[in-house]
Formats: C-alpha cells, structure tokens, sequence
C-alpha cells in the first residue's frame, strides 16, 4: 500500500506544472485546502485523495505496462533464506517479491538479510524475515507517479485484475533513457 503524503501530492502536482488553484478547481475545493493538504497541516477525506490523484494521474505518457519487467523472480514464504540469497545472487537483484497464488506477502530484501546475519540464517524462513509488501499499482499507471513512489521504495509491483504481473525498479526507469 502506498501512503499518499501532501510532499508526494505537492510534488506530483509540481511535476504536472498544475497550480494549486487549478488543482483545486479540477476536485471541487479550495485552493487554500490544497495548501494545507500539501503542508500536512490537513488530513484530507479519501475520496479527496482520490479526486487528487485521479486529476495528477490523467497526464499523457509511457505506462508501467510498457516498461515492467514481466518475468518476475519471487519467492514464496516457506522458501528458505538461503534459497533467496541464491536468486538474489543469480539475477544480481537486492528483492524479492513474496507472491503465492499470484498475491504478494511481502518482501525479502538484501538488506533485511545483512541486518540479520547474526542469526542463524541457514535455520530461517523467507517468512520469518519478510518485510511488507512494495507499493502494488495498475498496469496502466503513469510512469511520472513511479518515479515520486521509487524515491520512498526500492520497487513498485504491477497488478492486472488484482494479479501480479510486473515490477519497476529504478534501473528500468534508467533504461528508458536516451
């Protein structure tokens, strides 16, 4: 789950070139609330939210679909430690999804595993050590809202009819440079 901030708002807004006022015209509020919400010195309604990012997300541009990876290397949660530092090693990534029946647990970082090894690894579930899960967005999200996600997680998973499909890291992001 991804927690929508007023900084993340601001900046998606920023990003856009939208002003606050016609931020707040295109959702029916104030542009004062708009301020506030992106000050967080207002928590606003969800359906606020919502109306919010529906208006930042309506931009032209490259969708996650276009840019996923789609052979996704993941793990399940009775899986051994030592079993996801083999694949971490193997397709030289730093996570791993846990995904049974196409729905995600959680994740395994290298990180999470390099905190813990001081414990007795070779004994340890994947589940023992997973973290929550990355942000989950549509197949058909803008490539501008990732990028502002990305700077808060190490990647972003890509669902299609509530199945994981894809994921996007920073490098795919690089890798649609010119």
């Amino acid at each position: 789950m991804v927690i929508i901030t007023g900084e993340m708002i601001k900046k998606l807004r920023n990003d856009r070139g939208i002003s606050q006022q016609d931020l707040a015209e295109a959702v029916g509020i104030s542009q004062a609330h708009v301020a506030k919400i992106e000050n967080e010195k207002v928590n606003p309604t969800l359906s606020t939210v919502n109306k919010i990012m529906s208006v930042l997300e309506k931009s032209e541009g490259i969708k996650c679909s276009q840019i996923m990876t789609r052979d996704i290397v993941s793990i399940e949660s009775s899986a051994r430690i030592s079993e996801a530092i083999d694949l971490m090693k193997s397709f030289e990534i730093s996570q791993i999804p846990v995904i049974e029946k196409g729905i995600c647990l959680g994740c395994i970082t290298e990180k999470t595993i390099i905190d813990n090894m001081d414990k007795n690894l070779n004994r340890m579930r994947v589940k023992d050590l997973m973290e929550k899960s990355c942000p989950i967005v549509s197949s058909d999200e803008n490539i501008e809202m990732i990028k502002s996600i990305l700077k808060y997680t190490q990647a972003v998973l890509v669902s299609e009819n509530k199945k994981i499909v894809g994921i996007l890291t920073k490098s795919d992001l690089l890798d649609i440079m010119d």
